[in-house]
């Protein structure tokens, strides 16, 4: 947890990721369906989406439509891009599970947090 949180810290002082919020829609959302099926969403976009390289990389995460695709771009989790430059892990590199359940972990660590402020 304590990874998360410093990491959570590093990306509020960044303007841009700083500047996503979750709307009260997606809030409602995230209390219609549950925490878990919204845990089950971002692991299956994560691993269709981000874990091994594809060619649309940087246009594979819209900014707004599902709570978890505002949290990836909060957390810069919504291409290889952003993971490359805030996390170091190369572009051409499949995500392994621990990648993936970290990655994963943040976002919804990120949600939480939104939904309690």
């Amino acid at each position: 947890m304590k990874e998360i949180d410093e990491k959570l810290y590093a990306l509020s002082l960044s303007k841009f990721r700083s500047s996503f919020k979750l709307k009260q829609k997606d809030k409602e959302y995230i209390q219609q369906k549950g925490m878990q099926k919204i845990k089950e969403h971002a692991t299956d976009f994560v691993v269709k989406r981000l874990s091994k390289r594809l060619e649309n990389d940087g246009k594979q995460t819209p900014m707004r439509g599902h709570p978890v695709f505002v949290a990836q771009h909060a957390t810069a989790t919504c291409c290889r891009g952003c993971l490359e430059k805030w996390y170091k892990i190369p572009k051409e590199k499949e995500l392994n599970a621990e990648e993936i359940d970290f990655i994963v972990e943040l976002i919804m660590e990120w949600i939480k947090r939104q939904i309690e402020a």
